[in-house]
């Protein structure tokens, strides 16, 4: 028997052993489910593939925020061997230079700018030429500049910031152009469970890095972090090219059962030829609006807590600095839990048919929203207590991952065909809300220190509750008829 789905169409049926009824805007679509693999297929494996992707890419991206701490002499301007701490760090392990504060500036944002401006090109091109080469090519790529910063440190500033820029750019192909990977991969009621899977890579990277960068500083030398994640980048690159394929119907060790499922789910959705992008039709397109403004919001709460976290518990708990990086990574964990379980309950809703598309979207965007401004503008009121900060810093980051499955793959339900260059504008979008926040909350604090971190939560929450507002209104979950295949007529 042939497992699959049983379409309308009568020439394209396949016949199931139980059925699971989703409405699309044309026919009816039937689901078989039990006869299908479900966690152990291969489409989750590749799901889990992507996520190592993320978690290496992002801490080959991570780890030099904290190498900088032993990279720089910061004890004699004039760059000197600092003798005082020669019983901690020895200098052939850990080279010490004489990067001023500025200098040190330019490098760490480098990889930044190399991120953003590659974001519109990549979703341009991801849905014309392979996914599979563009991710291959950007983590080889990135894994190997990776394994030349320490000899790119050595021989000049500049060398460093054209690899972290470049760095920066093969990274964000990485983040984009994966996104099209679900366009043929991922059937309508498992996109929240394989997208969660994946992306959740990035929130388990920071926690990585902020764990075992410090051990490997002290006991290998910093430039062994750039070496083993470099390494890592390289062994999964290999592993990539081996492993994944474009499109399920060419890959060579899926189960013909799998295959039929994931090929028959998509039938009406993916198309063998990239169309032109409409980009007038996407300009005036509200429901786009409404994901890039989402975006925008959720990355403006993101990109904060993510500089700023080490900061306030410096400011509030007094911890040392080990300490610190404990606690600051304790968030990491917890956001990648939930980012986890938000795609089961995401796509549990959608199969039991307890929630239409669009009503589950704008739920969780909606708690990945409010969550996240609330338990944020308590925080200045615990200064007082130790484990009240730890787990409302927890819960900040952990319901902030609710937007998993909600406005951060709604690009998927809107326009599959066109998904990762809608993806790419929201990332600029939201990049820019994370650039333009980032420098807000540093004027706060140098500005009013007593009170900067009150108004800090209290600025979150506006920009939440607005854009949330913004996105409850316009958003949408059917595929619009800009992203629909348009019809040729014969003469």
């Amino acid at each position: 028997m042939i497992y699959g789905a049983k379409l309308g169409n009568p020439r394209k049926s396949i016949l199931c052993k139980v059925e699971r009824k989703v409405f699309t805007e044309e026919e009816e679509i039937t689901f078989c489910s039990e006869s299908v693999p479900g966690f152990c297929s291969f489409r989750y494996g590749l799901s889990f593939l992507v996520h190592c992707c993320n978690v290496i890419t992002t801490a080959q991206r991570a780890c030099l925020n904290l190498t900088m701490v032993v990279m720089v002499n910061s004890t004699d301007p004039h760059g000197l061997p600092n003798t005082s701490t020669k019983k901690l760090l020895d200098n052939i392990k850990n080279p010490v230079y004489n990067w001023s504060p500025d200098i040190q500036g330019i490098i760490l944002s480098s990889t930044f700018y190399g991120f953003v401006i590659i974001q519109v090109p990549v979703g341009y091109f991801s849905g014309i030429y392979s996914t599979k080469k563009m991710i291959g090519f950007a983590l080889c790529l990135s894994s190997v500049l990776s394994l030349l910063i320490p000899p790119a440190a050595g021989i000049g500033v500049a060398w460093v910031i054209v690899c972290r820029a470049v760095q920066g750019a093969a990274q964000g192909i990485v983040g984009t152009a994966q996104f099209e990977i679900y366009v043929k991969w991922a059937p309508p009621l498992e996109r929240g469970r394989l997208t969660s899977m994946s992306t959740s890579g990035f929130l388990l990277g920071p926690f990585i890095v902020l764990l075992v960068t410090g051990v490997i500083c002290e006991s290998l030398g910093w430039p062994m972090v750039f070496y083993i994640f470099g390494a890592c980048g390289c062994a999964l690159c290999l592993l990539w090219f081996i492993v994944f394929y474009d499109d399920p119907k060419d890959h060579p060790c899926i189960s013909i059962s799998e295959k039929e499922y994931i090929t028959s789910s998509l039938v009406q959705q993916v198309s063998s030829s990239r169309q032109s992008l409409p980009i007038k039709a996407m300009l005036k397109s509200l429901p786009v609006w409404a994901i890039s403004i989402g975006s925008f919001t959720f990355f403006w709460s993101h990109i904060i807590m993510t500089l700023y976290t080490p900061l306030f518990i410096n400011s509030t708990l007094r911890v040392n600095i080990k300490e610190n990086g404990f606690l600051s990574s304790l968030p990491y964990l917890f956001a990648w839990i939930c980012g986890n379980l938000v795609g089961q309950l995401s796509d549990f809703f959608l199969t039991r048919n307890i929630l239409s598309v669009i009503a589950v979207r704008k739920l969780f965007t909606a708690a990945g929203f409010l969550l996240p401004a609330i338990f944020g503008v308590c925080l200045p009121y615990l200064s007082s207590s130790f484990y009240g900060i730890v787990i409302f810093l927890i819960l900040v980051s952990a319901t902030g991952s609710f937007c998993l499955g909600g406005v951060l793959i709604n690009g998927l339900d809107i326009a599959p065909r066109y998904f990762g260059f809608i993806k790419a504008c929201s990332t600029l979008s939201g990049m820019l809300g994370g650039l333009i926040a980032s420098t807000l909350t540093g004027l706060i604090l140098r500005q009013d220190p007593e009170s900067a971190w009150f108004k800090t939560f209290i600025l979150i929450k506006k920009i939440n509750v607005t854009g949330l507002i913004f996105y409850l209104i316009v958003a949408k979950a059917e595929i619009q008829d800009w992203a629909k295949e348009r019809q040729h007529t014969r003469l």
